[in-house]
């Protein structure tokens, strides 16, 4: 892609990045450490349970290694979806695992049903598969013992990933999959958003009145199912929400240019003196660039302002905004596009660079906004 020459010094937000699959960067969050003791905890009393006379080193080694395959199947479920969106055509920023889940962030909203369908099903299909192949290996290991329970903890976890992610509410599998149906009946992407965020809701409610259940008949893994209950209730809840509001917001104007709202963009170098940057910006969107040619970052005039009062003469690359690669717009992407990234990023200025991966300007993402609230709709 031609924009990773001003991306690839960006630090990668939100956690230790483990490899690169397809060029997409796959990213441990720190949250994800905390899940997994949580499993470890609730689930060692189990081990005892299934494997009576274990020691508690080894019962809670196996729960270590439960929580592992967890977070393995969680990725290879996500992997399926980075996959299919990779092959229609959909860049992914980046695949994470967090807490008790993943996430494949796709940069481009699917325009079709059919792919919003391709792309949801992909995950689920992954771990039903790794579901099976585990379940044979079981035809072939010991009946009892600490290998068979892996085995079945293996199967547990894939068919688990998958029949959750199935329930038809989004943000899960199953709300997309739910999404693509009533888009392609009623030809409009919003109704199929407004029926799968009342499956969420719904979803929400049976997991929390299943935690419930759990308590009241004093369940054996009543405390885990409780965890992991409200965990992932919230998470389902956030999510629908996050995608009504999503559906909700202004979509790009017609008529309105990129180039309308983009501000000149100059390049300096990164030592240069913080107020002699500001001079030169006058208007302008800054990238400072080090010896080396690789992008400091754009100058945050805010910080900029403040680092002037106090030593005018420090290096400007002292008051950068890090170019990420998700704060990078190719000037040629179609304006909903756009919207989705820059109201989605934790950015408030982005780069924008020709089909070269030359800086072309800088978008704000105020002015964004308010081209948004004023410009005449259709």
């Amino acid at each position: 892609m031609t924009t990773t020459s001003w991306a690839q010094s960006a630090n990668q937000d939100g956690g230790l990045r483990l490899f690169r699959f397809a060029g997409v960067p796959v990213l441990l969050a720190p949250s994800w450490w905390l899940g997994s003791a949580v499993v470890v905890v609730f689930y060692t009393p189990l081990v005892f349970r299934f494997l009576p006379g274990i020691d508690l080193p080894a019962a809670f080694l196996l729960a270590m290694m439960f929580a592992v395959l967890l977070g393995a199947s969680v990725l290879a479920h996500e992997l399926g979806h980075c996959v299919a969106a990779l092959r229609l055509g959909l860049p992914v920023r980046r695949v994470r695992l967090f807490l008790l889940g993943g996430l494949s962030e796709i940069a481009r909203t699917p325009r079709r049903p059919r792919h919003e369908f391709v792309v949801a099903v992909a995950g689920p299909a992954v771990s039903v598969l790794l579901a099976a192949l585990c379940w044979l290996v079981l035809l072939v290991v010991p009946d009892e013992g600490a290998v068979r329970l892996l085995v079945l903890e293996c199967v547990f976890a894939n068919a688990a990933v998958a029949v959750f992610n199935l329930l038809p509410g989004l943000p899960l599998d199953g709300g997309r999959i739910l999404r693509a149906g009533v888009w392609a009946l009623s030809g409009r992407r919003g109704d199929g958003t407004r029926a799968a965020v009342v499956g969420g809701w719904l979803v929400a409610g049976v997991l929390l009145a299943w935690a419930v259940w759990g308590l009241v008949s004093d369940s054996p893994d009543r405390w885990l199912r409780l965890g992991g209950c409200l965990v992932t209730a919230w998470f389902v809840i956030d999510g629908a929400s996050g995608e009504l509001a999503h559906e909700q917001r202004p979509g790009w104007p017609p008529g309105l240019r990129l180039a309308d709202l983009v501000s000149p963009v100059l390049q300096l170098p990164a030592e240069s003196p913080v107020a002699s940057a500001l001079t030169a910006a006058a208007g302008r969107g800054v990238v400072l660039v080090r010896a080396d040619g690789v992008a400091a970052g754009l100058l945050d005039r805010a910080a900029a302002e403040r680092l002037a009062q106090r030593s005018p003469r420090a290096p400007a690359e002292f008051a950068a905004e890090p170019i990420r690669p998700e704060s990078v717009l190719l000037a040629s992407e179609p304006g909903e596009d756009i919207v989705d990234r820059v109201l989605d990023t934790a950015a408030w200025q982005f780069l924008v660079v020709d089909e070269e991966g030359r800086p072309s300007g800088v978008l704000r993402r105020e002015d964004l906004r308010a081209a948004l609230e004023s410009y005449p709709a259709s």
